[in-house]
């Protein structure tokens, strides 16, 4: 009886009638990417159209350090500690993103995140015509264009617990070969061809 149906079921599967009746996914699930990392939790940003590419220019002034700029101080392990929290808040948004929706394990971070700041950061040049910022500046640039939220208040307890515990991810950061490019530069890295894929 089994090896009777064999040959039923596989035109069936060949004219998208069982895939229909399993779902869209189980038809359409690609293949693994051998580059990207275990996924732990939270969306994938390149699931959908890249959050980081949207938005309008930014007025430079509100992300580029006040004159007089004091930044918060504390114990720097509190502020670690505090930043890691703010990291995974939808609430810093409008939009129901937060820094993790972008960056989780590390990604959608360039290799030029590992350089000392001040840098170049491709974002903050497209969108605001920022040469290179401090990482308290990117914090900010962050909070704008994919977040769609105000900047926080320079002086801010939650800036500087954001900007520690971001330096805490660039102190253990180290570029992967395999990744792509920034998504918040103007070409979306999830159409890219995977680097890894080529060769086997």
């Amino acid at each position: 009886m089994h090896c009777r149906l064999r040959p039923i079921v596989k035109s069936l599967v060949s004219a998208g009638v069982i895939m229909f009746a399993l779902g869209a996914t189980a038809g359409f699930a690609a293949a693994p990417n051998p580059c990207a990392p275990a996924a732990r939790s939270g969306a994938n940003p390149c699931a959908a159209k890249n959050p980081c590419a949207a938005g309008d220019k930014v007025d430079p002034k509100r992300v580029t350090r006040p004159k007089g700029y004091k930044p918060f101080k504390a114990d720097r392990a509190t502020l670690v500690k505090q930043g890691e929290a703010l990291w995974k808040d939808t609430k810093l948004s409008t939009n129901g993103m937060s820094c993790n929706t972008c960056h989780v394990n590390n990604a959608a971070f360039a290799p030029t995140f590992a350089k000392p700041y001040p840098h170049m950061v491709a974002m903050a040049k497209e969108k605001g015509g920022v040469k290179q910022v401090h990482l308290d500046e990117m914090v900010q640039f962050c909070m704008i264009v994919p977040m769609a939220a105000k900047p926080l208040k320079w002086e801010s307890r939650e800036l500087a617990a954001l900007t520690a515990y971001t330096g805490r991810l660039q102190n253990k950061f180290k570029p992967n070969p395999c990744a792509a490019k920034n998504p918040c530069a103007a070409k979306n890295p999830c159409a890219a061809k995977n680097p890894c894929a080529a060769k086997k």
